[in-house]
Order: structure tokens, then sequence, then C-alpha cells
């Protein structure tokens, strides 16, 4: 395995109308999108190229919808009083699924 091109911790993830978990993780390793739960078991799991993220104008900092499998996720990173960086996080993320959209075979 090789180190991830994205990875976040303390994520609240969310399916409209309920919350999934309020300290999930993201990771992005091996072309692959993987949503975890507190414990570390897969919510949901796609190759980044099939999952579509933005930051919709009703979101706060941090917040983005992701849609994995055709299922959309709210996204919320900076949970925990880490909100200063949250917005960053969320860029770095939107940036790693548009560069692994673009990526050709």
């Amino acid at each position: 395995m090789s180190e991830p091109e994205f990875s976040a911790r303390g994520v609240r993830i969310e399916r409209w109308p309920r919350s999934l978990t309020r300290a999930g993780q993201i990771l992005i390793q091996d072309g692959r999108l993987a949503l975890l739960n507190s414990y570390g078991r897969v919510i949901d799991s796609a190759p980044v190229r099939a999952v579509r993220a933005d930051r919709p104008w009703f979101a706060g900092d941090g917040s983005m919808v992701a849609t994995v499998n055709g299922t959309r996720y709210r996204l919320t990173m900076g949970q925990r009083g880490r909100r200063p960086d949250a917005r960053a996080l969320a860029g770095r993320f939107l940036d790693a699924v548009g560069r692994a959209g673009g990526q050709k075979d």
C-alpha cells in the first residue's frame, strides 16, 4: 500500500437526515475514496473517479457534499475545535478528488 493521497480524521459524516458519525475519517488511497466510521469500518467506498464533491452555497466552512455510489453525504471537517484549518482541509479534499477525476488511463 502507498501513502494516502488525502486523510482526515474527526469528520462528521451525515446522510440526510441523520448523522452516521461525528468522528469519522476520509481516506483517499490507491485511487479509492473510503468513508470510515469512528471504529474504522467502511461506511461507503468507491473509485475516486466516480466520486463527485462540491462545496454548495449553503455549506459552512469546512463542509461539503460528496456523492459516493449515488448516495449523497455531507462531510464536515474540523470537528473538535479545529475550525481554523477546516476550510483548508476541505479545500485539500476537493483538490484531491478533482485531481483523481481528471486523470486518464
